[in-house]
């Protein structure tokens, strides 16, 4: 019997359990200590960030873009559906709408050329999501946001080091929202952080993240005490989780290359699949440079990629298809609205699979594409 194939592995670094104790020994386990201060001027030194501000998700960093964003009742926000359900619900929980608009069939990423029909004078906002580490047409998309002045905000969950015209992930728009869940090439457990571009935002943003207080001016000495000045929530994370981050972060090219050799090893494995036209693989602009978080499949139909899914699972490997989207879903019917039949978003979520990647997967690797190709094979025979 072949072992079982996660879909997922959190990477360890080595030196979390040592960071962590040290962490303990300071004395100070709350949070905006030490490590906590070591990975924000990580990611500000790596990213040529004016202001990281650490989070304990990246959820809680994309409600503190909607705060900063001043959303208000009736106030829309134009999005992709196909995402994570914490892009919409940082703008509906403050009373605002998400306006999904279909996405690309090649990247996956928000279709750019639809944004601008979707803007309305209670426009406000443009969130971006850099799907499998692939990221959007961002010089298109910041020149539709100038032009109707409105703020761009990516989330940048999947897509921590990959690059866009040689620029950062998170570098791109006015503020930026980082994932370090346990599924993230770059790990905390649970964990995020907030990417601030703008500095107008810094203060503002300093004051959201310290639940609506000025406790940032009061401990850098502008100010004899704190108060409540602001709107604002629980959103540092402890030191605990800082310092296991930071071990993290010190790896985090290592972890990125082991992933991107996967990746590698899947796309030229389907190549000739793809050719027979039995499945799609991903598609990477000549201009961006993706990160490994995500390798995906096309199946030829929605009944494929179930029988698929099913094979896999019952030999042991643990592939899974990704976002119901949200203009379809409950909630998103609810909350948002889609400004047209988004046809392509429901194609590719009918269809994908994605396939285990993670740090020092190895030689079981091999044996997920000889599973998923043997399947292939079997659908091809059966054809009429």
């Amino acid at each position: 019997m072949n072992s079982p194939i996660p879909y997922n592995v959190p990477p360890l670094a080595g030196d979390e359990f040592d960071f962590i104790k040290d962490a303990i020994a300071r004395k100070q386990i709350s949070g905006d200590g030490y490590y906590t201060r070591s990975c924000e001027s990580w990611i500000e030194t790596r990213l040529k960030v004016p202001r990281t501000l650490l989070t304990h998700s990246c959820t809680a960093a994309l409600e503190m873009t909607a705060l900063l964003a001043n959303l208000s009742p009736g106030d829309e926000v134009i999005m992709p559906s196909f995402t994570f359900v914490s892009t919409a619900n940082a703008v509906a929980l403050r009373g605002a709408i998400p306006v999904f608009v279909d996405i690309r069939p090649d990247t996956l990423n928000i279709d750019e050329t639809r944004i601008e029909a979707a803007i309305t004078p209670k426009t406000r906002a443009i969130m971006v999501v850099h799907y499998a580490g692939v990221c959007a047409e961002m010089d298109v998309i910041n020149q539709i946001a100038a032009r109707h002045q409105l703020l761009v905000i990516e989330d940048s969950a999947h897509a921590f080091l990959a690059t866009y015209r040689g620029r950062l992930a998170g570098t791109l728009g006015d503020l930026a929202c980082l994932s370090f869940h346990e599924t993230k090439n770059v790990v905390s457990g649970e964990g995020g952080a907030l990417l601030v571009n703008r500095p107008q935002f810094i203060s503002s943003a300093e004051i959201i993240r310290e639940k609506g207080t000025n406790r940032k001016q009061f401990l850098q000495g502008l100010v004899d005490k704190y108060s409540w000045v602001g709107l604002g929530s629980s959103y540092v994370p402890s030191e605990i989780t800082a310092a296991f981050l930071y071990a993290q972060l010190n790896a985090a090219d290592r972890f990125t290359a082991d992933r991107r050799e996967t990746w590698d090893y899947y796309y030229k494995a389907f190549a000739e699949a793809e050719h027979r036209g039995l499945v799609g693989r991903p598609r990477i602009p000549s201009h961006c440079v993706h990160n490994g978080h995500i390798f995906y499949l096309l199946m030829p139909t929605p009944a494929v990629r179930n029988e698929m899914l099913a094979v896999l699972k019952n030999d042991g490997i643990n592939a899974i298809f990704h976002y119901i989207p949200l203009h379809s879903s409950e909630a998103g019917k609810r909350y948002g609205r889609a400004v047209e039949p988004l046809a392509v978003t429901d194609d590719i979520a009918s269809r994908l699979i994605r396939l285990p990647i993670w740090f020092g997967i190895g030689e079981k690797r091999i044996r997920v594409v000889e599973r998923v190709l043997a399947h292939l094979a079997q659908c091809l025979q059966s054809a009429p």
